[in-house]
């Protein structure tokens, strides 16, 4: 054994010493040749092989070309996310008020009819004949709001009073939009929901008017955001509009210096999605209530058209700087947003089903936290004041209008889906849609199934384990169970889960192992990052 160790440690001692004697020997050799001229000869004429450290230089230059593919990666998630909003935005104005009427028909002519099943309406059609009282209300509620006692309220304003009230307005939204779907789904599921007495009814009076309330609060929030934009680009030196624009650059600093997962990057280009959208609709609004101020003179519109352009530049530009470096510092590959973009699609092509368990309209809601009931009543609000329908041609330009419309939500869908079919191909989901929607027992299961819930399985595993796919989620049976309720995926969203869901604790001795849970991307919705865990 002892002259084992001394045949090991031997070429070591070996090494060392030959090592410091040819240190010594070129530092005796520097000093006796030492001088000014030596030393600038060695400037300039020594030399280095980056070939001896191939790997790292070659990891360099890949994350050079990641963030060369960023911007066009990104972009075209952004494209088809904001077709998908503009589908469902544009559903609240084309296809909404016809499937309303059609309820109503059905609901009046009920009693000539008979009743043919156990239920007057089918769940959809009380869910649309909710969202059409909720725009009605909200809409006359609007009247009494004064557009332009606002906006010469906010003009009073100082520039660094505006600024503050816009930073207010914008997290307000996000917490508005985090919230508001949770309201209007548990409307939608209190009115839907069997119910064995008929005063159970009772209970969706108090949810209808507390989506009421909501929806007319968010719509009066994104007034004053549209007002304050309003004002910034009729302000006379553009200083509020620069401090607004530049207001996107401190994203940057918020954003990119933390560590992002994919899912959590999913949720930020969700939000980013949404924030273009919604910058888009409020600024038509700018240009609409501007364009009225100017007797709808055409030549008024170029003027405001570099302010546009250049609110879209500088929202574009630090969307593109802020993933660039985020894939950076975190090594996540351009082909993510190809997944995120597949996730999307996913959700709409799932919607198209024969046995689809939720609309589309509120699944990009749930995924992107966009809510286009408050959006859309706002617009309508701005249109009705700002064109005047006097005559039988306004009443056919207004129906021509319609019809267009129409039109362009159907041949958007279209596309949409036959885009979103090419994606789900691509990325290998096609069985993922023909499985059957999950079920949930009442009652709290056990420890384990709450964490197969919070669990999504990777590798050669998603493949073995059908029960823990992306759209139906395992669930814990019992012997008798009771009448199951459908749930949908969509419902389940990215927060800090109980202790007890977040971690599997196996106790060795002293010994603790902790097992944190990895999502899929089809778990994730709303873009509310700010309630999520980042390690």
């Amino acid at each position: 054994m002892r002259n084992m160790r001394f045949s090991v440690l031997t070429p070591l001692w070996w090494n060392s010493l030959t090592f410091s004697l040819s240190v010594a020997e070129t530092l005796s050799t520097f000093e006796k040749d030492l001088s000014l001229v030596r030393f600038i000869s060695a400037e300039l004429t020594r030399g280095y092989f980056l070939e001896h450290n191939e790997a790292k230089y070659t990891e360099r230059r890949e994350r050079v070309y990641t963030c060369l593919r960023i911007p066009r990666e990104l972009e075209k998630l952004m494209f088809f996310g904001f077709f998908l909003c503009l589908d469902a935005f544009l559903y609240v104005f084309t296809l909404l008020p016809l499937r309303v009427l059609l309820a109503l028909i059905r609901l009046l002519t009920l009693p000539c009819c008979g009743l043919s099943g156990s239920r007057l309406l089918q769940p959809a059609q009380v869910c649309d004949i909710l969202k059409g009282f909720i725009m009605i209300i909200c809409y006359s509620m609007m009247h009494y709001v004064d557009y332009s006692m606002m906006y010469h309220l906010i003009r009073g304003q100082s520039v660094i009073k505006l600024y503050i009230i816009y930073n207010m307005l914008e997290v307000a939204d996000r917490l508005f939009s985090s919230f508001g779907q949770d309201i209007l789904d548990a409307l939608y599921w209190t009115a839907t929901e069997p119910k064995e007495k008929k005063r159970a009814h009772i209970g969706v009076i108090p949810h209808f008017f507390m989506a009421v309330l909501y929806v007319f609060l968010h719509a009066i929030l994104i007034m004053v955001q549209a007002t304050t934009l309003n004002v910034a680009f009729n302000s006379h030196n553009k200083s509020l509009l620069t401090i607004m624009m530049s207001n996107n650059f401190v994203e940057i600093k918020g954003s990119v210096f933390k560590k992002f997962e994919k899912n959590n990057l999913f949720q930020m280009s969700n939000s980013d999605i949404k924030e273009r959208f919604t910058n888009y609709v409020l600024l038509l609004i700018v240009c609409l209530r501007n364009m009225e101020q100017f007797s709808w003179n055409p030549d008024h519109l170029w003027v405001l058209f570099p302010d546009v352009c250049m609110v879209i530049a500088s929202e574009i530009a630090v969307d593109v700087v802020k993933h660039a470096f985020i894939t950076k510092f975190n090594d996540i590959t351009a082909d993510v947003y190809s997944e995120y973009r597949a996730s999307l699609a996913f959700d709409l092509v799932s919607s198209r089903q024969k046995n689809a368990y939720t609309d589309y309209s509120d699944s990009v809601s749930r995924r992107m936290g966009f809510i286009p009931l408050p959006l859309a009543l706002l617009l309508i609000r701005v249109v009705t004041s700002s064109v005047k329908v006097q005559g039988s041609l306004s009443c056919v330009c207004v129906l021509l209008f319609y019809l267009g419309m129409t039109t362009l939500k159907v041949l958007n869908s279209i596309v949409l889906l036959g885009r979103s079919c090419l994606y789900v191909k691509e990325a290998n989901m096609e069985e993922k849609l023909f499985q059957s929607p999950p079920t949930a027992t009442p009652g709290r299961a056990s420890s384990k199934s709450n964490r197969s819930r919070f669990t999504a399985p990777s590798g050669d595993a998603a493949d073995e384990a059908s029960s823990t796919s992306i759209t139906s989620q395992p669930v814990h049976r019992v012997e008798n169970p009771a009448p199951t309720l459908p749930t949908s995926n969509s419902d389940q969203f990215l927060t800090t889960p109980d202790e007890t869901e977040e971690k599997d604790i196996t106790q060795d001795g002293s010994e603790l192992k902790h097992r944190a849970p990895k999502k899929d991307l089809l778990e994730i919705d709303r873009f509310t990052i700010c309630g999520n865990r980042i390690d």
